[in-house]
């Protein structure tokens, strides 16, 4: 029988509403070691999700371990976006063993979780393979983690997808919680983001509205 097709969206597609966003490590001493991806472009893809998921108000938790005596503050580009947010600081290097971390996903109850930190083969593997072993769905942020090798990261994000997550870039993230630029709502959030953290996708968007006032949609 032939298939008919219907303007719906996928059921694997983010919305707003239907998970959470897990900040991990983003600290300092955590990105002296990083080496899989540029510092200014980590930071600047760490604004952009945090900017987005603040926005759209995805609950969102941050997470830190060994903030004072160790690894340092977690990066402004994410605090600023989240003004008043108490960070979880913890011992283990796995999110999903902190019970304070747990008890807040818990309340949040959203069976969907995106994650996104340092280091990816360490702080992102054990929160990934613990969620998804409970029966959680887990998507990976993949340029908004970094790791001590180019091989260190894409050996974890290969783990992951093994194991059931769904890799998903941020410029990727942001789009898709917008997804449709009739959304008059959030049409200026989303084009404002992407003009200040969306690289060269964001200098076209400065370009078109400078010299054409052109619109989407």
């Amino acid at each position: 029988m032939p298939i008919t097709a219907t303007p719906t969206p996928g059921i694997q597609l983010l919305t707003p509403t239907d998970h959470a966003l897990v900040l991990i490590d983003f600290q300092s001493q955590m990105s002296f070691a990083t080496k899989s991806i540029d510092a200014v472009e980590l930071r600047n893809n760490a604004a952009l999700i945090s900017h987005a998921a603040a926005g759209f108000k995805v609950p969102t938790i941050l997470t830190t371990v060994a903030e004072k005596s160790f690894s340092g503050p977690m990066f402004e580009e994410i605090t600023s976006a989240f003004p008043g947010q108490e960070l979880i600081d913890r011992t283990s290097m796995n999110t999903w063993e902190d019970t304070n971390v747990i008890k807040v996903v818990n309340a949040i109850g959203k069976k969907r979780l995106v994650f996104a930190g340092l280091w990816t083969s360490v702080c992102i593997v054990g929160p990934t393979l613990s969620a998804l072993e409970q029966g959680y769905e887990v998507y990976v942020i993949t340029d908004a983690c970094g790791d001590v090798s180019t091989e260190a990261h894409e050996r974890a994000v290969t783990r992951m997808v093994q194991a059931g997550a769904r890799p998903i870039t941020s410029l990727q993230y942001l789009l898709e919680l917008q997804r449709d630029w009739a959304r008059g709502e959030t049409y200026e959030l989303t084009t404002g983001i992407a003009k200040k953290f969306g690289g060269a996708y964001g200098l076209g968007i400065i370009y078109a509205k400078t010299m054409f006032g052109a619109h989407e949609g």
